[in-house]
């Protein structure tokens, strides 16, 4: 009886140091070897490598001569990320997605309508990506903002098709475009 405890004794502490120990550790070890940006958390700095934030986490642009992500339910707070968990048919969901339906129109009188992903937040509430369409949709606000002329207003669009990634493995998801890294290429052509 004895033995038996010793050999489970002796066996959970080799699976605590084999689980908990030695494959974190050679796990990590390889991703920071292979993969070093991704393992890092996918930061992007600048040049004099102040941090910029994350590709992988959406960033709260609000000023006119910037394209803005999608809504974040959470706020965009990484601690407490989520979504609203409302229902379609909730009456202050309903009632959000019309103020932002609103709000963006005004800032956008050249539009009709406004693209989906620009009135509903992702289920995390962190989705880095705004779709192509809700980058075009922007265009013009960001142009009169920044005050382009028309050869710049073409260089911006040609700029939303350089910064549009394919689906993932050429079928995964959807066309997407990373608001921090399209953000930060508009202030490397166009200036602050």
């Amino acid at each position: 009886m004895l033995n038996s405890i010793t050999i489970a004794i002796r066996t959970l502490f080799f699976l605590i140091f084999i689980t908990g120990v030695f494959y974190p550790i050679v796990v990590t070890g390889f991703s920071e070897r292979l993969f070093p940006f991704q393992s890092g958390g996918s930061l992007i700095r600048s040049n004099e490598k102040e941090l910029l934030g994350s590709e992988l986490l959406a960033q709260k642009f609000t000023k006119d001569e910037y394209f803005w992500p999608r809504p974040s339910a959470a706020d965009f707070a990484t601690v407490a990320s989520g979504a609203s968990n409302h229902s379609v048919t909730n009456a202050s969901f309903k009632a959000k997605v019309e103020e932002r339906k609103n709000y963006l129109l005004k800032k956008h009188p050249d539009q009709t309508s406004v693209p989906p992903d620009l009135l509903f937040a992702s289920g995390s509430g962190l989705d880095p990506h705004i779709s192509p369409a809700s980058a075009y949709f922007q265009v013009q606000r960001v142009a009169t903002a920044r005050r382009l002329n028309s050869d710049q207003i073409l260089e911006l669009k040609k700029l939303l098709e350089q910064s549009t990634e394919k689906p993932s493995f050429g079928f995964i998801g959807e066309k997407r475009i990373n608001v921090l890294r399209l953000n930060l290429n508009l202030n490397s052509k166009f200036g602050r």
